[in-house]
């Protein structure tokens, strides 16, 4: 009661819940929009540069996912940089979060076929 004779916005327990829940269902919708298009986006990829694009969400350097896919390092520049290209991103952060939205990033190490 202070609160509210103070001037103060006050909301009742119940008005939170619907607010919070609201939010909630407003921000899964969102995700899922953005996860159905990264997958729509993923399946423009040939399946080694989807590979490599999944080990780079991973944090992986192009070492890494050479040896891990048996490629030479030039041949990992040059399918990141076709993904690069293929999308229009700046650096290989976007596509790490490209893989991310699309639910690529949950199948163990990430370098390996998927």
């Amino acid at each position: 009661m202070r609160r509210v004779a103070a001037g103060d916005p006050v909301l009742s327990p119940a008005v939170t819940r619907q607010l919070m829940a609201q939010a909630a269902d407003s921000g899964r919708e969102e995700r899922a929009d953005r996860a159905q298009r990264a997958r729509q986006r993923i399946t423009l990829l040939a399946e080694r540069e989807r590979e490599v694009a999944i080990a780079v969400g991973h944090g992986r350097s192009n070492a890494e996912i050479a040896a891990a896919l048996h490629l030479s390092v030039a041949t990992v520049k040059t399918q990141v940089s076709r993904i690069l290209a293929r999308f229009d991103f700046n650096n290989r952060v976007q596509i790490a979060l490209l893989v991310h939205d699309a639910g690529l990033l949950d199948d163990g190490d990430g370098a390996g076929p998927s």
